[in-house]
């Protein structure tokens, strides 16, 4: 049977870099990782209560962590940054005071920045979004995948596949659907690819959605 290996950790070095840069000693390295989840929900917490309505989704395509011993500088990378900007001055300062309250930590500054990306759609965790967006309005899930797949098209990448997992449109038993669309060499450690795993709850239970991108070859 084919290993499946995440595609973003098979190319670390290569093609993908990390998304937390820092040093710690072995003891403390969990403490770290702890740390930067909690800074990664706690953003996440904030834009989905303070998003607007109409939008539905959030938007962030990854969240960059750099840590250094008295500084944090965390980069949101945002598909459409209007939600957390838009009504609000000082949504970002807000924000800022939010993490750091949750954090408690008086000798470490915090600083957050936010780079919008030019083509939200290439990205594999709002195209994801989407589709959760799309399932939990009982939209048919061929209709979605598609509809996902369309948007990726206008983004000239190479290359997506879409996989759905789980009791889709209710039916009782579990099954798993996939679609493809150009070429996705998971293989080619020289091909840049872009993961995302994603979890919906939907009414009638729990359903996961993968998606790769083939962005392009190096």
């Amino acid at each position: 049977m084919g290993q499946k290996i995440n595609p973003l950790g098979f190319r670390l070095g290569t093609t993908q870099s990390h998304h937390s840069f820092w040093f710690a000693q072995p003891r403390n390295f969990s403490m770290g990782l702890q740390e930067d989840e909690k800074i990664r929900n706690c953003i996440k917490n904030y834009v989905q209560k303070n998003k607007r309505v109409s939008s539905g989704f959030e938007g962030i395509a990854h969240i960059e962590i750099k840590k250094r011993i008295d500084f944090i500088q965390v980069i949101i990378y945002i598909g459409f940054p209007n939600l957390l900007i838009e009504g609000r001055t000082r949504g970002v300062e807000e924000l800022q005071m939010n993490v750091q309250k949750e954090f408690n930590s008086v000798n470490r500054r915090l600083n957050i920045t936010i780079t919008r990306i030019e083509k939200p759609y290439g990205q594999p965790n709002i195209l994801a979004e989407y589709i959760a967006l799309q399932l939990k309005n009982r939209v048919s899930f061929r209709k979605a995948m598609k509809k996902a797949i369309e948007l990726t098209e206008q983004t000239d990448t190479k290359g997506i596949q879409v996989q759905i997992a789980g009791r889709i449109d209710g039916k009782e038993i579990a099954r798993v659907e996939w679609i493809r669309e150009g070429r996705v060499p998971l293989q080619t450690i020289r091909a840049k690819i872009d993961h995302c795993s994603h979890t919906i709850r939907t009414i009638y239970g729990v359903l996961g959605i993968k998606i790769w991108v083939f962005v392009n070859q190096e």
